[in-house]
């Protein structure tokens, strides 16, 4: 089987306090590099969507019984403040993108990841069997679920 072409990486942004510090004239300017920052990938058209995430949130877990806790909490450097989603066509591109973000020189950090066509538990048994001896709605792809 062949490996699927990737054409979209999601950028987690991480650092949810990286203004602290800053005047409210600081913080402005930063804010509107940013927005420029989007605006002028969303014009390029390899921004496809992306959001703030709030502060804080729940993690549910369950393995031996539901468990729902707070968290992540913020104050974590590991916290997640937004998600931009890209079309690009390479992980390179989409890594040089992430070392123009403006937070990055306050504190802020960047993941890039390449979006799976597909879970790895089914990518695994596509690699298993062969798309012949999976069912159809096991080979339609996650993001076509969705659109």
């Amino acid at each position: 089987m062949a490996t699927p072409e990737i054409k979209e990486y999601i950028l987690l942004f991480r650092g949810t306090h990286w203004f602290k510090g800053l005047s409210p004239e600081e913080i402005q300017q930063i804010v509107d590099r940013m927005h420029a920052w989007l605006d002028r990938l969303t014009a390029e058209g390899k921004a496809k969507a992306g959001q703030p995430l709030m502060f804080e949130g729940k993690v549910v877990s369950q393995k031996n019984g539901r468990v729902v806790s707070d968290g992540p909490f913020a104050e974590s450097k590991e916290a997640i403040a937004g998600y931009f989603l890209l079309k690009v066509d390479s992980l390179d591109e989409a890594v040089e993108i992430a070392k123009n973000y403006p937070g990055l020189n306050y504190g802020a950090t960047v993941e890039v990841r390449p979006v799976a066509p597909e879970c790895a538990a089914t990518l695994s048994l596509l690699e298993k069997t062969g798309e012949d001896g999976v069912t159809e709605s096991v080979t339609q792809t996650g993001a076509s679920r969705f659109n």
